[in-house]
């Protein structure tokens, strides 16, 4: 983990008010009693991820850094603990919806609380201290950041399964009336790569120990695959063909009934998604998204390419340095049409995190960090595959080319797309 002890403590301080703060935004829509609840376990309710978030920065920050710091309430680390087994027991990830209480408000008192205690904290920090807390610190800010993203992917599960299939909030004009993009191939040349985050600022661990991999040449598709690409694959059966499909994958479609990404249903002979906008019919110009790594790689076979690696991914993105991206910043929480405009290689950053044929497994060198932070990344390194790009839903400063998210492949409930290579 690379460190920040450059920032001034009234920098960083200002940087953790407007990421706590957009936490509380996010939330902000939701009324009370959605706030509870879990769906299945892969979603958190809202409330524990505004207390969990709180009790990352008082268990790795507060306590170890603050002289005299007293705990909001004994009993709130087993309540809100995730999966740090150095920390203590915790209350399960499939029983987090039971967690009724404590109220909302007693929530929103704990991360007041936690929030003053850490601005006195940076007020009265000696500098040797101040070296040794600031990384903990901006890795607090990051996970807060990871669970703004988590927060509104689990949000909108919670709504899907409302019957009233309620919106989050109204539409924000997202200029997707416009034309699609042709989908193009573009070349990128073989040879030595460097993989892997070698700046100054900071990166997750998982990031560290940059390495060269040798490619050969290869062609990267200009845009993300697209609803209308998708939904091709759909009417020529794709998901009946046992011939596109890991055998995994197509387990898992007969074992669910799928016929379709997440969110989608038929109204009418047509084909609508549920958005966080509430039920649109569905943007054919818009990348596909929340589908499962099993999904993706049935449709690359279907189409006669593949998936692309993960470190064919960060070449392409040094050949192409991405630009700008639709991110959470945007408020449209739904990925956005290619644009007709521009040339070149689109939607590298943000609409989509963007599946991979990678296992994620560690870099060269790894190592875990002692006590309770290294267990941040290094134990789920098994039977995940990676993800590359962010987001609609990715905070933009959270994002770099070197960024590897991971997931089970069965997932679908992120906002997981598709860009295929050429075989």
């Amino acid at each position: 983990m690379s460190t920040l002890i450059a920032s001034s403590t009234e920098v960083v301080l200002q940087q953790y008010k407007q990421i706590r703060a957009r936490t509380e935004h996010i939330c902000q829509p939701l009324e009370p009693e959605d706030t509870v609840v879990q769906p299945i376990v892969d979603v958190s309710p809202p409330k524990w991820h505004m207390a969990h978030t709180s009790w990352f920065f008082e268990t790795f920050v507060l306590k170890p850094y603050l002289p005299g710091y007293k705990l909001f309430h004994e009993q709130y680390s087993y309540l809100f603990n995730s999966y740090y087994n150095s920390v203590g027991s915790r209350v399960q990830r499939d029983q987090r919806s039971t967690l009724t209480r404590p109220p909302l408000r007693d929530i929103y008192a704990y991360r007041q609380h936690v929030d003053e205690h850490l601005s006195k904290l940076l007020q009265q920090i000696p500098d040797t201290k101040a070296a040794e807390m600031l990384p903990v610190l901006q890795l607090g800010l990051q996970h807060e950041q990871q669970h703004q993203e988590l927060l509104i992917t689990d949000i909108k599960y919670i709504l899907s399964t409302n019957p009233l299939l309620p919106a989050y909030k109204p539409q924000v004009n997202s200029g997707q009336e416009q034309k699609g993009v042709k989908q193009k191939f573009l070349d990128i040349p073989g040879g030595k790569y460097e993989i892997g985050y070698k700046g100054n600022d900071f990166c997750f661990d998982n990031e560290l120990g940059v390495h060269d991999v040798w490619l050969d040449d290869f062609q990267v598709m200009n845009r993300l695959v697209t609803n209308e690409e998708y939904l091709e694959f759909m009417q020529d059966g794709g998901y009946t063909d046992f011939r596109h499909w890991l055998d995994e994958g197509f387990a898992l479609v007969n074992c669910n009934k799928l016929e379709a990404p997440l969110y989608w249903l038929q109204q009418d002979g047509e084909w609508c998604r549920f958005t966080m906008h509430g039920l649109e019919k569905v943007n054919l110009n818009a990348p596909v998204c929340q589908l499962s790594f099993y999904e993706a790689d049935a449709f690359a076979n279907w189409s006669g390419k593949r998936l692309l690696t993960e470190f064919e991914w960060e070449a392409a993105s040094q050949v192409y340095p991405p630009t700008g991206g639709n991110f959470v910043e945007s408020e449209l929480l739904e990925p956005k049409a290619a644009d007709p405009s521009e040339e070149g290689l689109q939607q590298l950053y943000g609409d989509v995190w963007e599946w991979t044929y990678s296992a994620y497994h560690p870099y060269p060198g790894f190592t875990k960090a002692p006590g309770a932070i290294g267990e941040y990344n290094g134990k789920f390194m098994i039977n995940q595959m990676v993800l590359r790009g962010g987001s609609c839903a990715t905070p933009e400063n959270h994002i770099r080319t070197t960024y590897r998210n991971f997931f089970h492949p069965d997932k679908r409930w992120q906002y997981n797309g598709i860009r295929l290579a050429n075989k």
